[in-house]
């Protein structure tokens, strides 16, 4: 009798690495991988229990494999969305005859179905907390006012400002949305605070509609009413319309933006404002993987402008970012310069120089945490003074520097092996039944591999002399790190045919007679194998394709 499989045990499977097949492979060279293993791990073919009953489990485990893949609909259900997306409820609904567009159309309105069930446990919280800070007295002291004044020879540094705001969305129904929000303010002892509600509606899949409610007690009551419309597949319209009640009576404001892609990555806009602070905006945004660059024009009344920003995004695992702007008009000119950098998961931390006419110099540091953002504008001096500018550059980056060595790395060290080490006593029933399983198949193996071994000796073939896979410490940096590999040399042989072994390009850990032995963390597979009577050497990452054997491996043993 079959021996059935548990859920986790079929989740924890990549069907294409276990038939060492690649995604796109053929029917034939499906059923081709298909019984080559089934030849290999018939339970027919083993008298002894425990290794019947060992091959029993992975021949079931491949046949699983093949039945999924060789079935059309269930195989572009799982290149789509996994072992998870077959396990989706309604598939048994389906016609079969399905193209994978037509099933990936099914499975998005099944999902749709389920996040609608979940809609109503779901919000979406946003924060900004906002410290100004004047420290003025640091650079631009009024020293003669205050030379009889006790503490006068500190410098005072005082928040002279505060913002607070908050908002939820709350989903009604899969089309409607309620988002409220509310503010808090004060600057130099005189403050204020606001409410608002917003109800949005999904009109089509070409636009939506809100209606906004606000009271405040700076402000009277507002109502406002916000259309969203795309006109083309390129070109989208936005307008809000508002009335603002106050003791000099209501004030009617119209915002309207007209923007349209002008090409992949670049977007143009059109703005125009009647109301409070009438103007005309125009701006042409262009935002790649490398970079991210904005002009904008704007003719308005009090305020005119011309605007010219660029921000390089560096390719790296922080996320770096540099990015500088130059802004003039008739209020004056201002240049800011700034960077910002991933400093944890969820963690992104920026700071920027400006420095203007008649503004002067300020530090402005942010803060993002995942939908929350602190922002401690620090006011430095209202002249151009260059020590103000030096110290603004470098004091945030030497700061920066030092927290990064002593606290925000060994941080992430700490919280990247507490992460490992959870993951690894969530998985080690798992990894202990792998390891097993893969030492069955091993010993499964070892007749077929003395077979393999004898023919391609007879003719000068491919002999895996010595194979492993799993972490390797080559780098003189990470000596402390513990190398955690297994031998893999007889899983390998078993593969060879026709001396030639060929790997695709998936994470190793799903072949026959192989298991992950250190879950997390970066893998390789280095194999020393005898080809025409010649020693030749490779290692590869784990989900890097390999063909052998290659004249490039060849080992040199010249002198």
């Amino acid at each position: 009798m079959a021996t059935a499989l548990s859920e986790e045990e079929l989740d924890n499977e990549d069907y294409y690495s276990l038939l060492n097949v690649r995604r796109e492979a053929s029917s034939e060279e499906l059923k081709a991988a298909y019984r080559r293993l089934c030849m290999l791990y018939h339970p027919d073919k083993h008298r002894d229990p425990e290794l019947k009953s060992q091959a029993e489990r992975l021949f079931n485990l491949v046949h699983q494999a093949y039945e999924v893949l060789s079935d059309p609909q269930t195989r572009a259900i799982y290149d789509i969305y996994g072992k998870r997306g077959l396990e989706m409820e309604g598939w048994e609904v389906v016609e079969r005859k399905r193209t994978p567009a037509e099933i990936r159309e099914e499975f998005e309105r099944l999902q749709r179905e389920r996040e609608e069930r979940r809609l109503q446990q779901r919000t979406n919280p946003k924060g900004t907390i906002s410290v100004g800070v004047d420290a003025t007295d640091l650079f631009d002291r009024y020293d003669e006012e205050y030379e009889d004044v006790s503490g006068s020879g500190f410098p005072q540094i005082e928040i002279n400002k505060m913002h607070i705001s908050q908002s939820i969305e709350a989903p009604l129904t899969a089309t409607d949305t309620a988002i409220l929000s509310g503010s808090l303010s004060t600057q130099n002892g005189n403050g204020g605070g606001s409410i608002n509600f917003a109800l949005r509606r999904v009109t089509s899949a070409k636009g939506w509609g809100e209606l906004e409610f606000g009271a405040g007690d700076l402000q009277g009551p507002l109502f406002g009413l916000k259309l969203f419309r795309n006109l083309t597949p390129r070109c989208f319209v936005t307008t809000n319309c508002a009335l603002q009640f106050s003791s000099r009576g209501i004030r009617p404001g119209l915002t309207t933006v007209l923007a349209r892609n002008l090409d992949k990555n670049t977007v143009g806009y059109l703005q125009w404002r009647w109301g409070i602070q009438s103007a005309m905006n125009t701006s042409i945004v262009r935002d790649t993987k490398t970079c991210h660059f904005t002009v904008a024009l704007q003719l308005g009344i009090p305020h005119s402008f011309a605007l010219i920003s660029y921000q390089h995004k560096f390719q790296d695992d922080d996320q770096t970012r540099v990015k500088g702007s130059l802004k003039a008009g008739f209020f004056g000119t201002i240049v800011e310069y700034g960077a910002e950098r991933k400093i944890s998961r969820h963690s992104v931390l920026g700071a920027a120089v400006s420095i203007g006419i008649p503004q002067g110099v300020s530090l402005k540091v942010k803060l993002n945490r995942a939908s929350q953002t602190y922002f401690f504008p620090i006011h430095l001096t209202d002249q151009l003074l260059p020590s103000a500018v030096f110290y603004a550059t470098v004091g945030p980056l030497v700061v920066y520097l030092a927290m990064h060595r002593l606290i925000i790395k060994p941080y992430l060290r700490a919280q990247k092996e507490k992460e490992l080490e959870k993951q690894r006593e969530s998985t080690a029933s798992d990894i202990l039944q792998k390891k097993q399983e893969a030492e069955a198949a091993v010993r499964l193996m070892q007749e077929s591999v003395r077979r393999i071994i004898e023919a391609e000796e007879s003719r000068m073939g491919l002999i895996i002399v010595n194979a492993w896979y799993g972490k390797f410490v080559n780098d003189k940096s990470r000596k402390n790190e513990r190398v955690k590999v297994i031998d893999v040399t007889v899983p390998l042989q078993c593969l060879v045919k026709d001396s030639k072994l060929i790997l695709t390009e998936a994470s190793k850990a799903g072949l026959p007679g192989f298991y992950d032995p250190c879950v997390g963390e970066e893998k390789s597979l280095r194999v020393l194998y005898q080809f025409r009577g010649v020693l030749h050497q490779v290692m590869v990452p784990d989900s890097e394709a390999l063909r052998i054997p290659k004249q490039s491996h060849r080992i040199d043993t010249d002198g």
